[in-house]
């Protein structure tokens, strides 16, 4: 982890200037860029700027930075670098642009370089403007409204983005990991071996203290691919972002929206008859038909907004939890070069150290919490009463 700081120091440091950096000139300022060697949380794929662009204030150069990272790419960039002369280096690769613009249009992101240059692809042109692609003339002109708003049009993206490229691994991973440990256990009588000992006990945790108590020892097994699935998923897309790697997958709200959107489905087109009564019958037989007529305008319409608030709570709570330390992480970081002294760069320092170790708790912390409370509206789906007993 501490590699990944180091990482985000040095990038940062490039980004804001050396003239600046060279302010930092204390024996602590040059250990402290040794020790951040170890420990990181973001990424360091960074936007092109141009040497001998006008200089801007501090505060906002960090701003862009930290925006510039919770952003997706359209290139998968390992890392980059400064030459003597002032020229941005990035070593990565390419990813491709799927466009949809009267017909489908292939190509490589490097025709872009990284937002400097605009692609021609079949006489149209295209320049990628803020992790958008607009299209445009051949001069790359962005039209403007009122508001500092894009007016040009945008053509349908459907292009493999870095975070698109981080759920393929995650998948292939997670794929292997689990295809072998399925083996294992079919080979060896039950008991895993290798990788398979670690990840047993997580399994077997899913299964008897979030599925069966929460959905019913009849119904639990239908639910858990579905709960193991969504908990490993999360779990390892939230880890990748705490690498060197820099992706920030869990906190892009399109994503955790398709995933609350997945409970949202399995919960309501799994849901038993009884479940849908309590929906649209609140009371049952507790009232007569005339108290019914005046409270049901008002409970079956609350019923049916918390069917939708279920799921909305889950996909927010994942995008704001991951999105926030992201940005508090590349705060501090960002602090460290605003203080410029010997009390404030190493608090910042120690503050970005324990908010990184807090956020690998995090990590797992939200695929819990995600997992359960699927569990939980699972449960409230299946539910079955039996009207006999309780008469």
């Amino acid at each position: 982890m501490l590699f990944s700081f180091y990482k985000n120091a040095v990038h940062l440091h490039r980004f804001l200037g050396t003239d600046r950096i060279r302010n930092m000139r204390t024996v602590f300022t040059k250990l402290l860029f040794a020790v951040l060697l170890v420990f990181s949380t973001s990424s360091f794929a960074l936007e092109t700027e141009v040497s001998d662009a006008p200089k801007k204030d501090l505060k906002t150069e960090i701003k862009e930075y930290i925006d510039h990272h919770l952003k997706d790419s359209h290139d998968f960039s390992l890392f980059s670098y400064t030459t003597d002369s002032g020229e941005h280096k990035y070593v990565g690769f390419p990813l491709p642009i799927i466009l949809w613009d009267n017909g489908l249009k292939v190509f490589s992101s490097s025709k872009f370089h990284h937002g400097e240059t605009v692609a021609e692809v079949d006489g149209n042109h295209y320049k990628l403007y803020h992790s958008k692609i607009y299209k445009t003339d051949a001069s790359g002109t962005i039209n403007y409204d009122e508001n500092h708003h894009a007016t040009n049009s945008k053509p349908i993206d459907f292009s493999i983005t870095k975070s698109v490229v981080m759920i393929f691994i995650t998948g292939l991973l997670m794929f292997l990991l689990f295809g072998g440990l399925a083996k294992s256990y079919a080979k060896n009588g039950g008991i895993p071996t290798g990788v398979g000992r670690f990840f047993e006990p997580i399994v077997l945790y899913i299964r008897d203290d979030i599925a069966r108590p929460n959905i019913g020892e009849k119904k639990y097994k239908r639910y858990m691919p579905y709960l193991l699935s969504i908990f490993f998923f999360i779990w390892f897309l939230n880890i990748f972002g705490l690498t060197p790697l820099g992706v920030n997958v869990t906190g892009n709200i399109a994503i955790t929206f398709a995933l609350a959107l997945l409970t949202f489905l399995f919960t309501n087109f799994t849901g038993t008859k009884d479940y849908w009564m309590h929906i649209f019958d609140p009371l049952g037989d507790t009232l007569p038909w005339y108290g019914k007529l005046f409270l049901y305008p008002i409970l079956i319409p609350i019923e049916l907004l918390g069917v939708v608030i279920k799921p909305f709570s889950l996909l927010i709570r994942l995008y704001a939890n991951m999105q926030a330390g992201h940005i508090v992480l590349m705060s501090l970081i960002g602090l460290m070069f605003l203080f410029k002294s010997w009390l404030g760069s190493p608090l910042s320092f120690g503050l970005a150290f324990a908010i990184s170790l807090i956020e690998v708790l995090v990590a797992l912390l939200q695929a819990y919490i995600f997992t359960m409370l699927s569990a939980l509206y699972f449960g409230f789906a299946a539910v079955e009463h039996d009207h006999a007993e309780a008469h």
